[in-house]
């Protein structure tokens, strides 16, 4: 007997996101990642249905995607605030603080939610962890310039830091910049880390995204997705 083929719980939680918070008119957020992908192909298909939106790519990966979506992206110096914005994470703590990052777009990603009104955190039960640090290493996003030296400074924070690569060379962000990935056994205070990465000469930003998210929602292996907002409420989102 053949088993039941798992579902993509990416899809199904991208798609409930688009479902719930994008409405007509609105300006909208687009995020990157893996689990993002699926939120830009969902909002496309609105954009095709009549929906006029606003969006706003944290990437040009995602930029790329939306445009094969059908979807106009504007620059985000042309947008006064966005509504909401639907991006993934890596960690997500009890306190819904994140570690964001490893799809390399954190600075944009960043600034874009420093815009949103709503930010929309969107994953599997996976990414729920205890203490951030615990499964995903944090992200660190810096100049090119002396890194070597960055990385001295950012592995005093408790850290094994190594570089991240793709092909054999160091990966390259939007913004021209490299990544260290960050090992921590846990991150116990993240805001008093932060505030140590931000003031280190050569950190352009680092992958803790603290008091960001509005709400996550999170799907079990069952495809069941469960919205959690501050507080520990938690509220179970119907198709």
């Amino acid at each position: 007997m053949v088993p039941p083929e798992s579902p993509n719980l990416k899809k199904i939680v991208a798609e409930a996101a688009v479902n719930h918070y994008v409405k007509d008119g609105m300006a909208v957020g687009l995020g990157t990642g893996s689990t993002a992908e699926y939120a830009v192909r969902r909002v496309g298909e609105l954009v095709a249905s009549g929906y006029e939106l606003t969006c706003v790519a944290t990437s040009l990966r995602t930029e790329k995607l939306a445009v094969e979506a059908g979807v106009k992206v504007s620059d985000l110096s042309d947008v006064d605030h966005l509504d909401v914005t639907i991006d993934g994470a890596d960690e997500v703590d009890p306190d819904l603080q994140l570690i964001k990052g490893l799809g390399g777009a954190l600075l944009r990603e960043k600034i874009v939610a420093a815009a949103t009104v709503r930010e929309i955190i969107i994953v599997d039960e996976s990414k729920l962890v205890q203490k951030l640090g615990t499964k995903s290493p944090l992200p660190v996003e810096v100049i090119r310039f002396g890194h070597a030296r960055t990385k001295y400074a950012v592995e005093r924070q408790g850290c094994k830091a190594t570089i991240r690569a793709t092909d054999g060379k160091p990966f390259v962000t939007d913004g021209g910049n490299y990544v260290y990935d960050c090992a921590f056994e846990s991150i116990e205070n993240p805001f008093f880390l932060e505030s140590r990465l931000d003031v280190i000469p050569g950190v352009v930003e680092n992958g803790l995204f603290l008091n960001t998210a509005y709400a996550v929602l999170s799907a079990d292996r069952e495809g069941i997705v469960t919205r959690i907002e501050r507080g520990g409420v938690r509220e179970i989102l119907k198709p």
